[in-house]
């Protein structure tokens, strides 16, 4: 299976499944003498991670991360960054009543037509468990990034299924587990994923995500677009089933007349560009969302086939999260700044900034 790794200059390389020993990743390409320690990787872990509040998946996993090498007296040498995450509590057995059973809008079906195999077990390759180490590694670029040029990349819960979240502050992301940027107490949402989880269903997310201090000119102009990168990075998330760069398809009820940001002596008029022109950045910030697709894995029952192509009907138990768009958050941040940590060094390489 290829497709493992992403990024040119910074690349990272992610392996391991949902229900075995570990999974972790190699990051390749970070600069020397970036001082970066595990308390630090540790602490973008701690907000994706999974049991934190009754709303997501009650699977235990403490998601402790390990430097396994690249990183010298707290300190980064250039080489590679290996990075492990056990996994502590796995309960295969809630699969085995599915094991020869494709479940619907999974990647079940395709993965076995592709490859003839696939490990059954909480998805195996295909779980959002794997995403933990994005989060690992894209601690370690969010920290180059804020250290080189000042970076600041923050995300937050738009809309919760029908619920749609009023923005008032960023500050208010971190003190509720919705990554909701209110004051509000929420219990109309909370009320809602009660609802799901009673019914055995799920519903999906929209995301928000501002890059603030984005320097003039990461990104190429033709194949390797900024926001093609952010689009393709995004996308590769599992659930993501929709990416928007500034007005995104707000755009199409526009005019020209409304849509192309005016450039004034102090800078531009608006950002309906979300700070990508012609695929390079602008300086202004940048402004991505993310549409994500209820979760798969539901109780209720629903019709499908199983491997010799015969009509059954599938229900999944175990413990899964009525909306995987809740940990999202971190995990967004993350492939946005690998993506920007990427571009920054071939800049650099480039055009010697």
């Amino acid at each position: 299976m290829s497709g493992n790794s992403i990024g040119l200059a910074f690349v990272v390389t992610s392996f391991g499944e949902s229900h075995g020993p570990a999974i972790g990743c190699v990051v390749d390409g970070c600069p020397p003498n970036l001082q970066i320690s595990a308390q630090e990787i540790q602490r973008e872990l701690d907000r994706r991670k999974p049991g934190t509040s009754r709303f997501v998946t009650q699977r235990k996993e403490s998601d402790e991360v390990e430097i396994m090498s690249g990183v010298f007296d707290g300190v980064t040498t250039g080489t590679p960054i290996g990075l492990l995450i056990k996994n502590s509590d796995a309960r295969s057995k809630d699969y085995e009543s599915i094991r020869d059973k494709f479940r619907p809008g999974h990647a079940d079906f395709s993965y076995q037509k592709k490859y003839g195999i696939r490990d059954y077990k909480g998805g195996g390759r295909s779980s959002a468990r794997e995403t933990a180490v994005r989060v690992a590694a894209g601690a370690i670029a969010k920290k180059w990034l804020k250290q080189n040029f000042g970076i600041q990349i923050r995300g937050c819960l738009e809309q919760l299924g029908k619920h749609k979240i009023k923005f008032e502050d960023w500050k208010f992301t971190e003190k509720n587990p919705f990554f909701a940027p209110t004051s509000d107490d929420l219990e109309s949402v909370e009320l809602y994923m009660d609802e799901l989880r009673r019914a055995g269903d799920s519903c999906g997310a929209k995301l928000l995500f501002v890059v603030e201090g984005m320097p003039v000119g990461l990104g190429e102009p033709v194949f390797d677009r900024l926001d093609a990168d952010l689009a393709h990075a995004l996308m590769g998330v599992n659930a993501v089933k929709g990416v928007e760069i500034g007005s995104g398809f707000d755009s199409v009820s526009q005019l020209g007349s409304e849509h192309s940001d005016e450039i004034f002596p102090d800078g531009f008029g608006s950002n309906n560009s979300g700070g990508v022109l012609g695929g390079i950045s602008s300086g202004q910030n940048l402004v991505v969302r993310i549409a994500i697709k209820p979760t798969s894995s539901i109780r209720k029952n629903r019709n499908t086939v199983d491997k010799d192509g015969m009509r059954t009907v599938i229900s999944t138990t175990g413990r899964h999260d009525p909306c995987v768009g809740i940990r999202a958050t971190p995990i967004g941040e993350a492939m946005i700044a690998i993506v920007l940590m990427d571009h920054a060094l071939r800049d650099r390489g480039q055009n010697r900034r």
